[in-house]
Formats: structure tokens, C-alpha cells, sequence
């Protein structure tokens, strides 16, 4: 929903938003927008989720998301509505690392190869490698009966060397998750799309071609000074319009009355009850499980059966003199796939791929010398014990892959390791048919809506599009009773 929706009458009523992450402050936003008396409660004591900066080196950089796909039109439209415009990246020229080497990515789909030529060039396959993606294009149409894992539809294709190398760091960078379990039609859809049509690379040298511009514009879109300015500015917006915004209280339960909800919020032994009209829960899966147990049994037990993922970030600052090998980097950073056995499982190098951390970094230093600041990510699924590790171990391990990888030897002036632990869903096979299973059990429990990176897709655009249909459902639901006059 936009400042320009048609709404005939105002929406009277209260709602409850369990979360203020992006996709509870998106919800917050449409709800209040159609006349809703709106409550958020976030048990974090800031708000925006997984859009979050912290200081490092006395730089303000993000230390979660540090982007947004650009071409789907969700998140790049609600930053601009909240007065935030977006910026591209400097360089997004990423590397794969593989048997000691930083090699380039090609032109990919989620790691599927889309030009075979840029794919030879890179030197990542072996001869057996190249030869079984070549043979892809004598392949038939792959007609999917059912939902498969990405790695089974890849191999499949393209021959096991091209999940390994590619799909798995390209997959394990968006979810943190393993190719051979994550749901094609969840995760790739439109490789499920491409796949059902005939041969990937015939499909995608016709395109090239043909120049179509239907994906032109560049691929992904950050926020100058972080995307946490992004949530900042949200929460701005919303306190603006009124909005009732309460970080720190966490709730305990939400049950059913004979006019809407009862939320129990804040702490142990001193809840507060809260009535609504109507609750949007925009939890993590296991949050929302237990919250919904007692109101939709179904939707409890689907959602307490998707897995998470836990990872950790480890951003450093350092002298831009100490670090000769990254100085003039036409690359953006690199991934690594897990077969190559290292603790890192990617670096971003800020300082190259957007432009405003660069030069946030130009005399930033304590004797007023150039920064670079450039940031590491570690654990994949079931790896908890990786990132529960202490600080000193990840720094030391992300700093011995950054010189085997990219020679740099220097200690960084600063470091933030921040970690996110259960933060990126796993969209398991048969993932979309699960989905469609908690939603039908919450459309059955009058005024209640879900939303959030558990659903239809873990990307800020796809969370924030999660957040507009949960807050449609439950305006339609206001729209459609009396007002019931409850009151917080």
C-alpha cells in the first residue's frame, strides 16, 4: 500500500504488530496509513531487524542486510516514500575462491551458468566440469511433478561441479543454507520456470541476442550511509503518524476473546494485556509457532518445522597503507564454497562496493589516514556452534582466510562482530505448500495475518511484499465489521 491508495472510508479499529522488524514496521505502515490505530511491540530494544549499523573505527556501517534487490519494486519504493533514496554499487564484480585461487563469477542465476564462455574463462570447472554443463543444452525440458531441492535440479542440468562450486556460495551467501536441502520453487523459481521450458544456456544466449531490457538497471540498491537508515527513517514515519512504538517488550501469548485479541506483553511476573481488533504476527518462525499454538494449531506446528540458520559478521577497519593488495580492487569481495573447507564463507568489501564507504573511511583513521572497512560472514546451517564461538576465534579465523585468500596480513584497526543467530529461514522442499498451509489455518482465525522472511522469500523486497499482504487481509477484515472500539 501506497500514499496514493484508494481507501473509500477510514478503517477504525487496533492492531497489534508482534515485531518491529522491516516487515512489522512495512505492516505498521499500511495499517496506520488506512485510518488504524496501530501498536508495535519488538522485543529488541531498537527496531529494524536485520537492518542494523554499528560503529566501527567511528564509522556508522551495517553490520546486517547492506542491500536490496533494485529490480523488484517493494523495497526501493518504500525507502522513497519514507524519504530515503538508494545508491548502487561502485563495483559488483564478485570472485569465487576455489583451489587457491580468486577466480571471477560468471554470469549466473543463483549460480547457474548462463554464459558458457564467461564460464570457461574463469577456470573454476574441470575439463569433466565444462563438459556436463556443455551437454545442458542437449538436455529436455525438465517438467516438474513435484518440488525438488535446488542441487537436485542443478545436478541434474548442469552436472554436480556447478552446485558445488557455484550454486552452494551463491545460495549459502542469500540463505546460509546448503543447495541439495533448500526448495527449488521457493528459492530459484525462476530457474524452475527456465528449467520447465527446455535448455538454461539456449534460453539465456536468445535473451542476450536479443538485448532484452526486461531486467535492465542494476541489480541491487543500498542506502548511502547504511540501510539502517532505512528502518530509521520507517520508524520516523510511523511515530510521525502515530504509531505506537514499544521496543523492549517482548509477548508472552495471544489468545482469543469474544471481540478480537488479548496480547500479553512485557516482563515476567508484571504483563501487561493489550486488547485488539486484530494482530499481525511478524515473528521468525519459532517466535510465531509458540505465539500462535493456542489460536492456530496448524499453522503453530508448520511453522515450528522451519529450520533457521545462524551466522555472524565480522566487519574491520584498516589502514588503507597496510592493506597494498586491496588498494586499486576491481571486485566487490568473494565467496567461497563449502567444499573448499574454510571458515569464511564470504567477505564483502565495502569499501569497494559502495562508494559512500569509501569515502566515509577518507581520513577517518586515528592519525587521520584512509580506513577501508571490509566485512567477513561465517556459518551455514547447523553451524550454531561455529558462530556461537568466541569474538577473538572468528576475528582470527576470518583474518587467516583473508590472507590466504586476498593477502592481506595487517591487523584492522577496529572490529564489530555481530552475530545473528536462528536469523535466515530455511525454505526446505515442499516449503511453498507449507506456506499455503499456515496461511489457509490464520484465514480461518478472523483478524489475525502473518508475515516476514519465513513465507515468500528472505530479500528485503519479498519481506516487505509479505508485509502488504498481511496488512491487506486484515484491513479487509476491519472493513468488513464494526468497529469494536478496543482499546490498549
Amino acid at each position: 500500500m501506497s500514499e496514493s491508495a484508494v481507501v473509500s472510508e477510514p478503517v477504525h479499529g487496533t492492531v497489534v504488530v508482534i515485531g518491529g522488524g522491516i516487515a512489522g514496521l512495512a505492516a505498521a505502515r499500511d495499517l496506520a496509513i488506512a485510518g488504524a490505530r496501530v501498536v508495535v511491540l519488538e522485543e529488541a530494544h531498537e527496531f529494524g531487524g536485520k537492518l542494523r549499523r554499528r560503529e566501527v573505527a567511528g564509522l556508522l556501517v551495517d553490520v546486517g542486510a547492506e542491500a536490496m534487490l533494485n529490480r523488484r519494486p517493494e523495497g526501493v519504493s518504500l525507502a522513497a516514500a519514507v524519504g530515503i533514496d538508494v545508491v548502487h554499487p561502485a563495483i559488483a564484480s564478485s570472485r569465487i575462491w576455489s583451489r587457491g585461487a580468486l577466480r571471477p563469477l560468471p554470469r549466473t542465476l543463483m549460480g547457474v551458468p548462463l554464459d558458457l564462455e564467461g564460464l570457461e574463462a574463469t577456470g573454476l570447472l574441470s575439463e569433466a566440469g565444462l563438459a556436463a554443463v556443455r551437454r545442458e543444452a542437449t538436455i529436455p525440458a525438465t517438467v516438474l511433478t513435484d518440488d525438488v531441492s535446488v542441487g537436485a535440479l542443478v545436478d541434474r542440468r548442469f552436472g554436480s561441479e556447478v552446485t558445488d562450486l557455484l550454486v552452494e556460495p551463491l545460495l549459502g551467501g542469500v540463505y546460509a543454507g546448503h543447495a541439495r536441502e533448500l526448495s527449488a520453487r521457493a528459492s530459484v523459481p525462476q530457474l524452475v520456470a527456465m528449467a520447465e521450458r527446455g535448455s538454461i544456456l539456449e534460453q539465456s544466449a536468445a535473451a542476450a541476442d536479443s538485448q532484452d531490457h526486461t531486467y535492465a538497471g542494476p541489480v541491487f540498491a543500498g542506502v548511502e550511509g547504511g540501510m539502517g537508515r532505512f528502518a530509521d527513517a520507517l520508524e520516523a514515519d510511523l511515530r510521525a503518524r502515530g504509531v505506537e512504538l514499544r521496543a523492549g517488550d517482548a509477548v508472552r501469548a495471544v489468545r482469543r476473546t469474544t471481540h478480537g485479541f488479548e496480547v500479553e506483553a512485557g516482563p515476567l511476573g508484571r504483563p501487561e494485556l493489550l486488547r485488539a481488533d486484530a494482530v499481525v504476527v511478524a515473528v521468525p518462525a519459532q517466535p510465531a509457532s509458540r505465539l500462535l499454538a493456542g489460536i492456530a494449531g496448524v499453522a503453530a506446528t508448520e511453522l515450528g518445522g522451519i529450520e533457521a540458520a545462524s551466522m555472524a559478521v565480522v566487519t574491520m577497519a584498516f589502514r588503507a597503507e597496510d592493506v597494498p593488495s586491496l588498494a586499486d580492487t576491481d571486485s566487490s569481495g568473494f565467496l567461497v564454497p563449502p567444499v573448499e573447507n574454510k571458515r569464511v564463507k564470504a567477505s564483502t568489501w565495502s569499501f569497494a562496493k559502495w562508494a559512500w564507504v569509501r569515502e566515509a573511511g577518507r581520513g577517518a583513521g586515528p592519525d587521520g589516514e584512509d580506513l577501508l572497512v571490509l566485512r567477513t560472514s561465517l556459518g551455514r546451517h547447523r553451524e550454531d556452534a561455529v558462530v556461537r564461538e568466541p569474538d577473538d576465534a572468528l576475528v582470527s579465523d576470518s583474518l587467516l582466510d583473508l590472507a590466504a585468500a586476498a593477502g592481506v596480513h595487517a591487523r584492522p584497526v577496529d572490529v564489530e562482530v555481530h552475530r545473528w543467530m536462528h536469523g535466515l529461514p530455511q525454505y526446505a522442499v515442499g516449503h511453498l505448500e507449507r506456506v499455503q498451509r499456515i496461511r489457509a489455518d490464520v484465514g480461518h482465525v478472523r483478524g489475525l495475518a502473518v508475515c516476514g522472511a519465513a513465507y515468500d522469500g528472505v530479500g528485503i523486497p519479498a519481506v516487505i511484499a509479505s508485509a502488504h499482504r498481511a496488512a491487506a487481509e486484515v484491513l479487509a477484515d476491519l472493513a468488513s465489521r464494526a468497529p469494536l472500539g478496543s482499546q490498549g
